[in-house]
């Protein structure tokens, strides 16, 4: 393949609309320039409206002087085919197009990639120049939509990592990929019914394992400050003395407000939807009270640090410590509702989903 390519499609608004691609890609632009094409924000070439009649003869001999080779896509711009995806969605969904034009940005997306099926392996083996980014705001869901590899038709679609959640690859609780048809009601109905409940499973799952996991490294380290604490030595018995003993505690309660802070990021959703009444352990629903108060109270004290006055550090560490203890105390009863607890689904997609208007789609080109 040629080290500079420019790719053509059609969009729907736009006409004949240009990709540039490969490792010399300005080579690329500079035909596409020469030819009357002009550059949008996102990194894909348009012909203006009143621009000169170019045709596509007259760019492949211009390309073939700044040694770029011409592809005609068979493909609808997948601009377009964004798009109409995301106004079918039940929702608030944006689109917008990202262009991979050195082989290397590419590379870039695999550890934000949460995906367990066909689009991170696509990603890592297959050259992908372009792609369109669909995004929720509302619900912090952005997904990564590509023309599958290997076939004239039919897209991939898989999840970025969620907020707060990032660098997601190869995690096992990642949802995998599915096939979207080309027709965009198919391919909505695929993405209501089938990919986003179970990625909503998924990030209910993450979630919840990542507050088990800080609550395991927290206890932990307690077990270790209070076995030192009563033994009044180090592990290794060499004495402690009392200065030694604040800073280890100073220490200790500094690490696990850090690590407390992702349950203070998830714990809010995840209680939410625990309905201890309806499950095998009814009484839980005080613990599950007292474990909200305490968040609320780290929330609190999270929003003094950001956005008060400086709270002193001793004072931070004595008001913070009671949430995290009373987190350490209950938080088995959380955990047990929280994996029983079941996400909420997205409302079902109607046969005839209306058109709206898309708001503006985030620019995302590498200006290279």
């Amino acid at each position: 393949m040629a080290e500079a390519q420019i790719i053509l499609s059609h969009s729907r608004e736009s006409g004949i609309v240009a990709i540039a691609s490969g490792e010399q890609y300005p080579w690329a632009h500079t035909a596409l320039t020469e030819s009357g094409f002009q550059r949008a924000d996102d990194g894909v070439w348009h012909l203006p409206a009143d621009g000169t009649q170019t045709t596509v003869v007259d760019l492949v001999t211009c390309a073939k002087r700044h040694r770029a080779s011409v592809h005609t896509s068979s493909r609808r711009y997948i601009g377009d085919a964004a798009r109409d995806l995301a106004r079918l969605l039940p929702g608030q969904w944006h689109a917008s197009v990202e262009i991979y034009a050195h082989p290397a940005w590419q590379e870039d997306l695999v550890p934000w990639i949460w995906d367990s099926g066909d689009l991170v392996r696509a990603v890592q083996s297959e050259r992908i120049p372009y792609a369109a980014v669909l995004t929720d705001a509302a619900q912090g869901t952005t997904l990564l939509f590509v023309e599958r590899p290997g076939h004239h038709l039919g897209y991939l679609v898989g999840a970025f990592s969620p907020e707060g959640l990032e660098g997601g690859y190869g995690d096992p609780h990642a949802p995998p990929s599915i096939v979207l048809p080309p027709f965009p009601g198919r391919a909505a109905q695929a993405l209501t019914d089938r990919y986003l409940p179970a990625y909503e499973q998924a990030v209910h799952a993450r979630q919840t394992a990542a507050i088990a996991g800080v609550l395991a490294d927290i206890r932990s380290e307690h077990d270790a400050w209070q076995a030192m604490n009563a033994s009044g030595s180090y592990s290794d018995a060499t004495p402690l003395s009392a200065a030694a003993l604040g800073a280890s505690t100073e220490l200790f309660l500094d690490h696990a407000w850090r690590r407390f802070l992702t349950v203070v990021d998830h714990a809010p959703t995840l209680l939410d939807r625990c309905r201890p009444a309806n499950s095998p352990w009814p009484d839980d629903a005080s613990a599950l009270s007292r474990l909200a108060d305490a968040v609320s109270d780290a929330e609190a004290l999270l929003d003094e640090i950001v956005h008060g006055d400086a709270v002193p550090e001793q004072e931070r560490r004595a008001r913070a410590w009671p949430a995290i203890e009373t987190w350490l105390t209950d938080g088995d009863a959380f955990l047990r509702q929280a994996r029983l607890s079941a996400p909420h689904r997205r409302p079902a997609l109607p046969v005839t989903a209306p058109a709206r208007p898309l708001a503006a789609a985030r620019p995302a080109y590498r200006s290279h």
